[in-house]
């Protein structure tokens, strides 16, 4: 209606308005939506709002152990696992290599409430725990150089240490090499990742 009075088109209306940067009440939506329902252009909706009072249907039914016909059955039990969780399953206490930080890894709970990638940590964290206690909030336990290992137990406080996540950050930057061997670490990297999208292993 404004574009008609103005005459102008809608789409220039709009790119005025972002030029201006005019925008609606916070409340306009609710506005009209209270003007529509008074005007009686929501009658489709008023025939089926629940009115004041109204008791629905299964008031009552959804009750603790309640489960008609064969539900009970057919319901999942507590703590039950199926398909590929069950196959997936392994005991607390299981040790794998974590192939993308390159650590070795131990299960330590079974706790549902975790996500799966919780309920498992790093051997070496858990071996400087053991010596030291909690990790420091802002720090990060790594071998020290030369000495990592996956073997367990190979992997013992003495060989650990405790940095900052800063300090770490400047032990791996590549900025601490010199400027030929940074830009040669750059061109491997680059070859690396064409070779993945010739593979099909990394999209284009």
């Amino acid at each position: 209606m404004l574009a008609r009075n103005l005459g102008r088109t809608t789409s220039g209306i709009y790119q005025r308005v972002r030029k201006l940067r005019l925008k609606k009440p916070a409340d306009w939506n609710a506005q009209c939506a209270r003007r529509r329902w008074a005007e009686g252009r929501h009658e489709n909706s008023r025939r089926r709002h629940f009115p004041k009072g109204h008791v629905p249907a299964n008031k009552g039914l959804r009750r603790p152990g309640y489960a008609p016909g064969r539900m009970a059955e057919t319901q999942f039990k507590k703590g039950t696992r199926r398909g590929a969780a069950n196959a997936n399953w392994v005991p607390v206490g299981t040790e794998k290599v974590d192939p993308k930080r390159k650590v070795l890894m131990r299960k330590v709970t079974d706790d549902p409430t975790l996500l799966p990638v919780y309920r498992w940590r790093p051997v070496h964290v858990l071996a400087w725990e053991s010596v030291h206690g909690p990790v420091p909030a802002g720090h990060i336990v790594v071998f020290r150089r030369g000495m990592k290992t996956y073997t367990a137990s190979e992997i013992t406080a003495d060989k650990l240490e405790l940095v900052t996540r800063a300090e770490n950050m400047r032990r791996n930057t590549i900025h601490q090499y010199p400027p030929a061997i940074a830009d040669a670490m750059r061109l491997v990297g680059q070859v690396k990742r064409a070779a993945r999208r010739h593979d099909g292993q990394e999209p284009d």
